[in-house]
């Protein structure tokens, strides 16, 4: 029996490492995952971009952590701090929701959405100006 918290663990080092054989264990069959600039893609593609060689880190972690349980479902936000490319462009930073599940016993992953940070590294969204700043 997992905790969330094992789970994030787990995506994040599947993630970090492009493991998708690891991933695919901690993903919902039904799972969707949606990126910063609104693409959507269900499990199989989610776990392809993993390994057909055009995302790379050098670094992921998560902080600001903040868990919301509901008996057998999950919100949990995070800001993901990433160092590295997809397709050849920078990866942002992002606010990230998780949505999880519990099924029988253990933590899943039923849906992840990123969110550019303005202003964070990566982020095309300049940081906001201070009322009355220039």
């Amino acid at each position: 029996m997992n905790t969330i918290n094992d789970t994030l663990a787990t995506w994040a080092d599947s993630e970090r490492l492009c493991d998708a054989t690891t991933a695919a264990t901690i993903l919902t069959e039904d799972f969707i995952g949606i990126g910063p600039v609104g693409f959507q893609l269900p499990k199989g593609p989610w776990l392809q971009r993993l390994s057909d060689g055009q995302l790379h880190y050098e670094e992921l972690s998560l902080d600001e952590l903040a868990i919301r349980e509901y008996s057998d479902s999950a919100v949990a936000v995070a800001r993901v701090n990433t160092l590295g490319t997809a397709r050849g462009n920078p990866l942002p930073t992002t606010r990230t929701a998780f949505h999880l599940v519990r099924a029988d016993g253990e933590w899943l992953i039923a849906g992840i959405q990123h969110s550019f940070i303005a202003g964070a590294p990566g982020s095309p969204v300049p940081a906001p100006q201070p009322e009355g700043g220039r």
